[in-house]
């Protein structure tokens, strides 16, 4: 008889709850939309979505998924199709990649943890950062096909924020994986009980936060769609459901750096024991526990983008270069001496 371990690592269960977890994350990309169009309307004190499917404006959200599938395709006339088209797709797939490796929270079976990861492996820490970095190329592919100068310019800001961003964001990486000795997304987690990882390393959780916020492009580091300069960036030419699936993309990567955020640096779904020996609930509840540092996460992010105006793109230069970086080899540095004197 199949054990409960074998039947969790079964590579057909995996791929079943790999698809599963692509359909979650995607409906809640979807529900993140509108708590974003809500929450940002408290924050600047006027009305949300209130329209369509009541006072709470709920069924918004099928109106415009409605709008997006209806809307004509167009393709500029001069574009390079291949690329227009494939754009988007390779935007969308980068982020479908990141959930292949993103546990998100863990079923407690007696003393033993069970991550809720569509697959596990010794380097995922640098696979997701390594695949979230293909959505610039996506960006490009979108610039580039569409053949609008506005589309370029979009796409030339991008790549000099992820120059600028990547290395302290891989760097502050870099100092948690020296002090837990592991590149594996898990041991991370597992690693910050009971203590998190914010408060043994604070220079490397700014660097972190600040650079992924540049990597997903929110305000105020949204140099690559700028609506009031660049009319709508990478996106311009694009419409209907090819420019949805964009959209849908940026909201993606928000809630899965979120996620990222709250294993690196929150804990993961590290919970006391006595919480977990409760009867069935206990066994579920660190996943519910992750979810809502993850929400808390997102709230933060969506308050920065409706209270803090954009940067110029030498100010976003400078932050990263000449600020975020010397702090992270600072950080470095840190976790290399907490490395050697707790490793030995």
């Amino acid at each position: 008889m199949m054990s409960i371990v074998e039947f969790l690592f079964n590579p057909w269960v995996r791929g079943i709850l790999g698809l599963a977890l692509i359909g979650i994350i995607f409906f809640s990309a979807v529900i993140t939309v509108w708590l974003e169009r809500k929450f940002g309307a408290d924050i600047q004190s006027r009305i949300g979505p209130n329209r369509v499917g009541g006072r709470f404006g709920l069924l918004q959200l099928i109106a415009d998924a409605i709008k997006l599938f209806t809307k004509e395709d167009l393709i500029p006339a001069k574009a390079d199709k291949l690329l227009f088209v494939m754009a988007p797709i390779v935007i969308l797939g980068s982020a479908f990649m990141m959930i292949v490796a993103i546990p998100f929270g863990a079923i407690v079976i007696g003393d033993n943890s069970y991550p809720i990861a569509a697959t596990e492996f010794d380097i995922s820490v640098l696979y997701l950062e390594a695949v979230s970095a293909l959505s610039v190329l996506g960006i490009f592919m979108a610039a580039y096909g569409s053949n609008n100068k506005y589309s370029m310019l979009a796409a030339f800001r991008n790549i000099a924020r992820m120059i600028g961003y990547e290395v302290p964001l891989g760097i502050s990486i870099i100092g948690i994986a020296v002090m837990v000795q592991s590149l594996n997304i898990v041991e991370i987690a597992q690693a910050q009980s009971p203590l998190w990882f914010i408060f043994v390393q604070p220079i490397g959780f700014a660097v972190f936060f600040i650079s992924i916020l540049a990597d997903m492009g929110r305000l105020p580091f949204d140099q690559n769609e700028a609506e009031e300069e660049l009319v709508a960036g990478w996106g311009t030419e694009y419409t209907g459901m090819r420019w949805g699936l964009g959209l849908f993309a940026e909201y993606i990567h928000m809630i899965l750096g979120s996620c990222l955020m709250v294993l690196l640096y929150f804990g993961g779904w590290n919970l006391p024991k006595f919480i977990t020996d409760i009867y069935v609930i206990g066994m579920f509840a660190p996943i519910y526990w992750f979810i809502a540092k993850v929400v808390v996460v997102v709230m933060t992010i969506i308050m920065i983008r409706w209270a803090l105006p954009r940067f110029r793109i030498d100010q976003v230069v400078d932050l990263g270069w000449k600020v975020l970086f010397p702090l992270s080899v600072l950080n470095l540095l840190w976790a290399v001496a907490l490395g050697l004197f707790f490793g030995a």
